[in-house]
């Protein structure tokens, strides 16, 4: 089967959003019909027939699979045998894979009903705070250590269990004297809920912020005598947006009162910065078709008439825009493309 790229290219713009949306939903029904009769397949265990000795075998060297793709796919599979209504989430996009994958271990025929609606159209890291609520971990206890580094010569090669166990922290470690580094990326911090109002935050930090945090611990011995990094932590996050929300929305708890007269000057006045922030809650306030953004970062001051076209910098004709809608509306008010946009500078910027 030939795909023909060139087919979208003839669309015009509403065309081609609605046939993304076409799109997507049939592909929410074949992924919902493959997994009902994955989970058919499994029952009857047709994979052994195939000369597979399991589904995931068959999964991934019959149906060609990724790892992932069949992992995901047979625990869905496995939990609609029990829950049929999964099928129905699944077909009209209510709920998704991941998030199957992440609630099916603690479905049961009392709570499946509740659990499963209170999943609907959730990201996989609220879906994860569900699943905290229904299986608390305990908290883990404050530690540092140093990453183990890596070898500039393997003796034996590692087997693939040891292998897959270790790929974190040999990514995160710094490769050997005049040994090129693998190409892998960093690993990303994890954040990963355990119980309603407690998280576990792991990451990787240089040698500079190591030794200012065991500076901050005995600097703060009287206050933490045990040193525990999570309180240091809290408390520097603490003190830095605070200060962030001074410098980018000048909030303070006194605030002074602005002359008038200040409308017409492209610098944005600190109780104009206030007002703005509050008004659209600290984030992107473009409304689309699909609804209004859900950015909270990268924030930049738009005015709705153009500074340029004679636009006040006034709370009425100021919002809350993430980078790229602030681009995308002057790029409609102008018609210009973005790398030929004057972009503002200083106060505009969140």
């Amino acid at each position: 089967m030939t795909i023909d790229f060139l087919t979208s290219t003839r669309l015009s713009d509403p065309e081609l959003l609605e046939e993304v949306r076409h799109l997507a939903g049939h592909e929410r029904h074949a992924t919902a019909r493959l997994i009902a009769a994955l989970g058919e397949l499994d029952a009857r265990r047709l994979y052994l027939g195939e000369g597979c000795s399991s589904l995931f075998t068959y999964c991934t060297q019959v149906l060609h699979l990724s790892e992932h793709a069949a992992y995901g796919r047979i625990e869905a599979a496995r939990a609609a045998r029990k829950w049929p209504s999964i099928l129905d989430l699944l077909a009209d996009g209510s709920v998704h894979l991941t998030a199957i994958g992440l609630l099916a271990p603690h479905l049961t025929g009392a709570n499946h009903q509740d659990v499963l609606a209170a999943a609907r159209h959730r990201t996989k890291r609220e879906v994860e705070e569900i699943v905290a609520r229904l299986r608390p971990q305990p908290p883990i206890p404050s530690s540092v250590r140093k990453l183990p580094v890596r070898k500039a010569v393997d003796a034996d090669p590692a087997p693939p269990s040891a292998a897959a166990a270790t790929s974190a922290e040999r990514a995160a470690s710094p490769p050997a004297a005049g040994q090129p580094g693998p190409a892998t990326p960093a690993p990303r911090a994890e954040v990963k809920p355990l119980a309603p109002e407690q998280y576990k935050v792991q990451f990787t930090v240089s040698r500079g912020t190591y030794l200012n945090l065991r500076e901050a611990q005995d600097l703060l011995r009287h206050r933490i005598p045990n040193g525990d990094v999570a309180a240091i932590f809290d408390q520097a996050l603490t003190l830095l947006v605070r200060e962030l929300r001074k410098s980018r929305h000048a909030a303070c708890p006194r605030q002074r009162v602005t002359s008038a007269g200040v409308a017409h000057a492209r610098h944005i006045p600190a109780a104009v910065k206030r007002d703005v922030w509050a008004r659209d809650r600290g984030q992107c306030a473009f409304v689309g078709a699909a609804g209004r953004c859900t950015e909270r970062g990268f924030l930049e001051y738009h005015h709705l008439v153009p500074f340029a076209d004679g636009g006040e910098t006034s709370t009425d004709n100021l919002e809350l825009r993430c980078r790229a809608h602030n681009a995308y509306e002057a790029e409609r008010w102008f018609g210009v493309q973005e790398d030929h946009l004057l972009r503002e500078s200083g106060d505009a910027w969140v």
